[in-house]
């Protein structure tokens, strides 16, 4: 018995990297399975049915049962469609793992208005279309459970990635809300920001032997399919008391991520003036100031 014998999930992006081991590990624990995944390339432009028929194929040759949806998650017809050919293709839908997503860096000064729309609309509203049409059946049955991919490029912060940040900081909060919201008719919702060598971070040029030798170190110690499981997981019926939160994954270490509260606090009964806290805020609170380390120095040590 597989925790998701009986289930039908949906997957997106699940032609490639973590979206496929994400497929896979559903199907192998008993899900059935859609494979939705435009097949573009790592900007988002293109499209092939290939990579999304080869996961169904590998799912099938184990035994498995999935379809391909090539829809794209940024269309919210695209969005009903793919959820729709899960209810039609299989009788019902019972988890949503939002993966699909693409990249356009760029330093924030020289981002395009497109660049900055095509991540935005693939990333955070991909994730509210594809959700929002599922939330329909998870309400209705009363159960149901989203994964949505956010990113220590937006918890924590990496130069060039203005657009792809602000997405998966986005997330967090719709991720959290759908939780609140969805409490009340059994809907889950969580977020796994994942540390996993795909093409994405293929893409970063490599500029230092350091730097060569860092991502040679991460290839081997994190991959996609130290992912997967985590996911699998938290779309299953045990998890069921799991909803609300942030996770890190990267290679075996499981981070359960902070959420933003007040850490100190300052008062003046006779209220502030600028000049006031000038002179108090930054002294006060310098230990607990965030400075603007990137992931690379928050995450120093090697995944293990």
């Amino acid at each position: 018995m597989g925790l998701m014998d009986n289930k039908v999930a949906l997957v997106t992006g699940a032609g490639r990297g973590i979206g496929r081991e994400v497929a896979l590990n559903l199907a192998a624990s008993g899900a059935k399975v859609v494979i939705n995944d435009l097949g573009g390339d790592l900007g988002g432009e293109g499209g092939d049915a290939t990579p999304a028929q080869a996961v169904a194929d590998e799912i099938a040759k184990a035994g498995g049962e999935a379809i391909v949806n090539g829809d794209s998650v940024s269309d919210p017809d695209g969005a009903k469609r793919m959820v729709e050919q899960a209810v039609s293709g299989f009788g019902c839908i019972d988890a949503v793992v939002n993966v699909a997503g693409i990249l356009r860096d760029a330093y924030f000064h020289k981002m395009s208005l497109d660049d900055w729309k095509a991540v935005i609309d693939v990333h955070l509203n991909g994730t509210f279309y594809v959700s929002r049409a599922a939330m329909e059946h998870f309400r209705a049955q009363e159960s149901g459970a989203f994964v949505h991919f956010t990113s220590t490029s937006g918890l924590v912060g990496n130069a060039g990635q203005a657009n792809y940040a602000a997405a998966k900081m986005g997330i967090v909060g719709l991720s959290r809300v759908i939780a609140m919201e969805g409490a009340r008719f059994g809907v889950r919702s969580n977020c796994v920001a994942p540390f996993a060598w795909t093409r994405m971070i293929e893409a970063i040029p490599v500029t230092s032997e350091e730097m060569a030798e860092a991502f040679d170190k991460f290839r081997k110690g994190a991959t996609a399919a130290h992912i997967a499981p985590v996911c699998t997981y938290l779309v299953s019926d045990a998890a069921a008391k799991v909803s609300g939160n942030i996770f890190g994954v990267r290679g075996n270490e499981i981070y359960l991520m902070t959420q933003p509260r007040p850490v100190r606090t300052l008062h003046n009964g006779d209220g502030w003036t600028p000049e006031a806290l000038a002179q108090t805020l930054e002294p006060a609170l310098r230990q607990d100031l965030y400075g603007l380390e990137s992931t690379g120095e928050v995450y120093a040590w090697d995944p293990v």
